[in-house]
């Protein structure tokens, strides 16, 4: 029986020939043609006028935060439902990070806790450095709010859109509302180019300074001459190849992806306890990965269970993001609520997602859940 993983990579018919250009014409380091291409492509596809591609998301953020002068001891405002990657280049500038909890309508950053925050903050006279507002799963945080909320106070928004890439926001594309946008382009997200992300930012002098820091801050010499420290962030020129084959079927990829929750939805959707994690109102999401709650007073037994028995079946499924502020890392961090993300999280489930899944793993997927409510649920 094959495996059926949560979100594996899904090349296309494109990403070869970037590739091959770029090794006959010798372009395999960082930097070149496809890079420059990618950059150019990726703006007309989210609606960006400058971007820098990098190696990872993870390297996005981390200029971000360098280039709006984070310092040590500052605080960020960081949604706590998400992947560490998104609070570890807090700490990278000797910073704090301050967690904020969800709100049920997307699961995103609730933005009247985030407004509550702010003013203490301000009451106090230590508004944070910047807030950084994760779009999680594939869905669009409620952006206008959360804007308004940060440009009242003068604070930069920088937006966390690696797993959004494809949704939107009142027709609009996250991650280009704030000051500073960042996407992924790791191998289970909705596009990948193995390892790699872009920063994003209507500025067009911070993106020459992120591309300075991101090439390690060489100054313009004919030697080698520094005078800041800066990072080996830029993305290859071969992976920034596979990057332009795959941004040529991102519809299709979200397509695809919608269909897996439709499917899951239909099937599974009247069990009782079961509830899909909502779509809001206000955009349209990715479903990059399809995610699930499950109540085990009425469902008949918990999330864990249900993993294990997908997990027999060599079905791979995995909790959703445990809360930043509950991780051991971030044990000293200050969160403002957290009820909201705990519960989300000791009942949450993400079911196998990717693009490239079929209707007999979708019906593999969905059987073992239906046997496991009638083997538990009624046992």
């Amino acid at each position: 029986m094959k495996p059926i993983l949560l979100s594996p990579p899904h090349m296309g018919s494109e990403e070869l020939r970037f590739v091959h250009e770029a090794f006959t014409t010798n372009w395999i380091a960082p930097v070149g043609p496809n890079v420059d291409a990618f950059e150019a492509e990726f703006c007309q596809t989210v609606g960006s006028a400058h971007a820098v591609a990098v190696s990872s998301g993870t390297a996005a953020l981390h200029l971000a935060l360098r280039l709006i002068g984070v310092a040590p001891e500052d605080e960020v405002f960081c949604s706590t439902l998400t992947f560490v990657a998104t609070a570890n280049p807090i700490t990278y500038m000797v910073a704090k990070p301050v967690f904020i909890d969800s709100d049920r309508t997307s699961w995103n950053m609730d933005p009247e806790l985030l407004s509550t925050a702010l003013k203490q903050r301000d009451r106090s006279g230590k508004l944070p450095k910047a807030v950084i507002l994760v779009h999680l799963y594939g869905q669009s945080a409620d952006i206008d709010p959360i804007l308004e909320i940060c440009d009242r106070y003068d604070i930069p928004l920088i937006e966390d859109a690696a797993e959004a890439l494809g949704a939107t926001y009142k027709g609009r594309t996250p991650g280009t509302f704030g000051r500073m946008g960042i996407y992924s382009f790791n191998g289970n997200k909705i596009i990948t180019t193995s390892g790699g992300g872009m920063l994003v930012s209507a500025e067009p002098t911070l993106m020459e300074k992120a591309r300075f820091l991101a090439t390690q801050a060489r100054d313009p010499a004919p030697h080698y001459q520094h005078s800041e420290v800066g990072y080996n962030y830029r993305l290859s020129n071969v992976l920034a190849g596979i990057g332009r084959g795959q941004l040529q079927v991102l519809s299709e990829r979200v397509a695809a992806r919608r269909h897996n929750f439709e499917t899951y939805y239909q099937a599974l959707g009247t069990l009782p306890g079961l509830k899909f994690m909502p779509e809001a109102a206000f955009g349209k999401a990715t479903r990059w990965l399809t995610c699930l709650t499950v109540d085990p007073e009425q469902f008949g037994c918990d999330r864990e269970q249900i993993r294990l028995a997908l997990a027999d079946h060599h079905i791979e499924s995995r909790p959703v993001w445990k809360p930043l502020h509950l991780q051991p890392v971030f044990a000293e961090a200050e969160c403002m609520g957290g009820a909201v993300a705990e519960h989300l999280f000791q009942r949450g489930l993400c079911l196998p997602s990717g693009s490239s899944l079929t209707d007999e793993d979708l019906q593999r997927v969905i059987q073992v859940i239906q046997d496991v409510y009638h083997q538990k649920g009624r046992s």
